[in-house]
Formats: structure tokens, sequence, C-alpha cells
């Protein structure tokens, strides 16, 4: 992906970062979030509440994934940050979430965070644990049934972690 840009998003990129999440949500099986949430709800989940929020273009065209940045915690856990990624269907395989995780590790750094962590990581998200787990976060620990998969069921939910 050597025309691949990550850029800020801003208030234009709504309706393709709104499209990005959408499918995402609806199927329900990678993000606790109601399967049925309007889309103005689900852009302002992922781009409210003090988060970062970027996206992923190639040479300018429709974005091809987006992601935030977020602290974890407030007061004594503020220094730990989440984050949370989703790509285009037409864009997996292509190395954007890879170069997406990169760039929100830099981001960050550059705000400031000790380390990065992810509360409610899907075990059935192979793809994902997999890239995270090759980033360096470590499983550190299971939520036995926390999520209800819309066809495996109730699987765990992984904590992951990382320093910065």
């Amino acid at each position: 992906m050597s025309t691949l840009t990550i850029r800020p998003y801003t208030p234009e990129d709504g309706r393709a970062v709104t499209a990005m999440l959408m499918p995402v949500f609806r199927a329900g099986e990678t993000y606790a979030i109601d399967r049925d949430i309007a889309e103005a709800d689900a852009l302002a989940y992922w781009t409210g509440g003090g988060r970062a929020v970027f996206v992923a273009e190639d040479a300018g065209d429709m974005p091809l994934g987006t992601f935030y940045v977020v602290r974890n915690q407030a007061g004594g856990g503020a220094h730990v940050c989440n984050a949370g990624f989703v790509t285009a269907p037409d864009a997996q395989g292509r190395g954007v979430a890879r170069a997406m995780l990169d760039r929100a590790l830099a981001e960050a750094r550059a705000l400031g965070f000790a380390a990065m962590q992810f509360n409610f990581v899907i075990e059935t998200n192979a793809r994902a644990v997999a890239l995270w787990q090759r980033a360096g976060f470590e499983i550190v620990g299971r939520l036995p049934g926390a999520f209800r998969h819309p066809d495996a069921g109730a699987v765990d939910a992984l904590v992951m972690f990382r320093g910065l």
C-alpha cells in the first residue's frame, strides 16, 4: 500500500466513516455495540468522547479504514489508552489494519500514553487477535462467555495489553 495515507478525521468524512461502521456494527461479530444502532449514534460513538479519530485512504479515494485513540480510564488509569479499528470490507487483506495500528501506536506515544489496552477483543475475531499479538500485545485477561456472537453463541472476550 505505497499510496496509503492516514490523516485526521474531518466532519466531511462522516458519510464514508458511517458507511464503514454500519456493516460491522450490524453484523454484531466484533464490537459490543447494539446491532440496531442508528447511523447518527454510531458516528457519534466513533468520533465523540475525547477520541482522536483518523481515516486511512488510498490516493485520496474513499476511506479504506478508520480508527480512534482515546484515554481508557480517568485518574490513575489515564496513562493507558484504548483504540478501535474498522477496515472497509474491500480493503481487508491489503495491510490497512496493520498500517492503522502502527499509526495508532505512534499517535498514542505522541499523546503521552504509556500503554495501549484493548478491553474487549472477541476471541472469534482471529485476524485481529493475530495482528495485535504480532504487534506485541499480550492476552492478559479472558472473560468467559462475555460476548454473544450471532453465529457462535457465547464466546470469550479478551483483554489485550502492551506498553508503549
